[in-house]
């Protein structure tokens, strides 16, 4: 399979119109958080549904460190992933997904049922645990919610966005079900999968 976004170029800085958070003139701040455009061809004869992650492998593992203002998180920090779009039973015959279709804003405690392509289901996102003990943001974030890597962070995050061509029509989850979820149900249904990478910080000392 091939995939490719007009939203942004594979390996390069992601606009800050497909993020949830930017640089504001106060320091961070939401941003527009629209799913960026990806569309995807050469598809493997078989393919009965497709299935879609999107993963930042790159998240601080000292959570205490996030956002301070007194120190930055080294970019030799272990890392681990945080998932930011898990949507599943895409139809066989669709080949791409609109910038801003599935998301366009930030909505406080999450979206319950965010719009996607007819059919398809959307899972939870990292935001959801990420706000857990927030009263003004808990809830459970579903869909495509983008990045907002910590400002003092001086890595800067990858985010990738990989697709599943599977033999099945429809996954067997849970109605609240993870990206791990996505994972455990693919097994043994995988055709074919391809991905391609987007690049984020809000560090304004870190570059590419």
């Amino acid at each position: 399979m091939r995939l490719h976004s007009d939203s942004f170029e594979h390996r390069h800085r992601l606009p800050a119109e497909f993020a949830a958070g930017q640089r504001t003139a106060d320091g961070v701040g939401f941003a527009p958080n629209r799913n960026p455009h990806l569309a995807w061809d050469d598809v493997p004869a078989g393919t009965r549904s497709f299935a879609l992650l999107c993963i930042d492998p790159d998240v601080p593992t000292v959570p205490e460190m996030v956002g301070r203002d007194d120190v930055q998180i080294p970019a030799d920090q272990p890392r681990c992933d945080f998932v930011h779009w898990a949507i599943v039973d895409l139809a066989a015959d669709l080949r791409a997904i609109a910038a801003g279709a599935c998301s366009d804003g930030v909505v406080p405690h999450g979206e319950a049922a965010p719009d996607g392509p007819a059919g398809s289901r959307q899972g939870l996102n990292d935001y959801t645990g990420w706000f857990a003990g927030d009263p003004a943001m808990a809830g459970d974030w579903r869909g495509y919610d983008g990045p907002f890597p910590p400002p003092n962070d001086l890595r800067l995050h990858r985010y990738f966005f990989r697709l599943y061509a599977l033999d099945v029509a429809t996954l067997d989850l849970p109605e609240r079900f993870t990206a791990a979820d996505v994972q455990r149900a693919m097994h043994g249904h995988v055709l074919d999968e391809v991905a391609i990478h987007a690049t984020y910080s809000l560090n304004p000392s870190v570059q590419g």
